[in-house]
């Protein structure tokens, strides 16, 4: 744990892990405990907090912590912090530990944007993300006093969730096979507006394209999450872009697919929008409703796969109340894509439910079957299936 002012988050999710039957070391630095005290860490985790390497010399602690962990995770990671431990410096107990490590590393970087977008820092980040570590993007969000913007500690929960991402990974977490690759994600369902109060829609929660975003980072991506109609948390460690209707997401999703490795079409988007949008609400008359006329959206995973960059993989989801395995390749082939995972939806599967099930066909004639279980599960599936077609 660094020395910033968001230390005091990393209590609640000291408190997340412990009551999840974790068992959980606090190694803060020596600077750190100016805003949580040694005594709040031992309490919260049944440990001293060491800061010095000096400490318990005869049980080698300094070695065996980093031996011994499942995972590391450092929050916050502070741009000092960030750049000691790129640059392999052991001068307290917390650096000995990460240099002595063979786990996974994660870091939450956490301090002011000019910062977290200075040079130096963007350096280092890059030095840890190329041997491996996991680098969380910040959240974007009030700072210190009342500078705004990206360098956020995320939030306890969300980090919590990352944190079981790399845990449920086990020794494949080790692999990070998706560092340094960046990836486009979106999730949820578009609404079209009829008038001020009043849209088309579907019943999508996005709960999919966020799991699938948080396995994304935990396998160490670089995420960006195009987010519709979902109102959930953002997923720790992916830059989040709010959108509403087709037309923004088709604009959101072409504008951050440029540089991408993957491209996954999670969200449910409308087929169709209101011709014309009526600038008041919409009155009964007594005679009946007057017909909405309806005009096609654009086929925004056909058309990301038709101006698609070379060594680009896309992946598109089809939501179907059947699965007609000759109409999904059919409409694979007709998509331009290199996955298509056909979910069934209903009978608890699918959208706003915690499981999901899939068939998952790929533009080489390959086929993966995915029973039902969690939407993390079926997540994991899609990025092996995605990490062993990047060049």
């Amino acid at each position: 744990m660094g020395a910033g002012i968001a230390a005091y988050k990393a209590c609640e999710l000291l408190r997340l892990l412990t009551e999840s039957g974790h068992d959980v070391n606090v190694v803060p630095t020596p600077d750190a405990l100016n805003f949580v005290g040694a005594a709040t860490w031992a309490a919260l985790s049944g440990h001293p907090a060491e800061v010095s390497h000096w400490a318990e010399v005869h049980e080698v602690r300094h070695v065996r912590l980093g031996q011994e962990a499942s995972l590391i995770i450092v929050a916050p990671a502070t741009a000092d912090l960030l750049a000691r431990a790129a640059a392999g410096m052991a001068t307290d107990l917390l650096t000995n530990v990460l240099l002595a490590a063979r786990c996974p590393i994660m870091f939450a970087p956490a301090m002011h944007t000019e910062m977290w977008q200075h040079p130096a820092t963007e350096a280092n980040v890059a030095t840890l993300r190329s041997r491996g570590a996991i680098v969380l993007e910040p959240a974007v969000g009030r700072l210190t006093g009342a500078d705004s913007g990206p360098g956020r500690l995320p939030e306890p929960d969300e980090l919590f969730r990352a944190v079981m991402r790399v845990l449920a990974r086990g020794s494949a977490g080790l692999a990070a096979d998706l560092a340094g690759r960046r990836v486009v994600v979106s999730a949820g369902g578009t609404r079209e507006e009829i008038d001020p109060v009043r849209f088309l829609g579907n019943w999508s929660t996005g709960r999919q394209g966020y799991a699938l975003a948080r396995s994304a980072v935990a396998r160490g991506a670089r995420v960006t999450l195009i987010a519709a109609n979902t109102g959930l948390a953002d997923p720790a460690g992916a830059r989040v872009v709010e959108v509403t209707s087709a037309c923004q997401l088709r604009e959101a999703m072409l504008e951050a697919a440029p540089g991408a490795d993957a491209i996954v079409m999670a969200a449910a988007v409308a087929d169709y929008r209101p011709a014309a949008r009526s600038p008041v609400k919409l009155k009964k008359t007594g005679a009946g409703p007057d017909p909405i006329r309806l005009t096609e959206n654009p086929d925004i995973l056909q058309e990301l796969s038709g101006v698609r960059e070379p060594g680009q993989v896309i992946v598109g989801f089809a939501a179907e109340t059947e699965i007609v395995l000759a109409q999904a390749a059919a409409k694979l082939a007709a998509k331009g894509c290199d996955l298509l995972v056909v979910n069934q939806v209903g009978g608890g599967l699918g959208f706003g439910a915690v499981d999901n099930a899939a068939e998952i066909l790929a533009a080489d004639g390959a086929r993966v079957s995915v029973p039902s279980g969690p939407k993390e599960a079926l997540a994991d599936v899609v990025w092996d299936l995605v990490a062993s077609r990047l060049t």
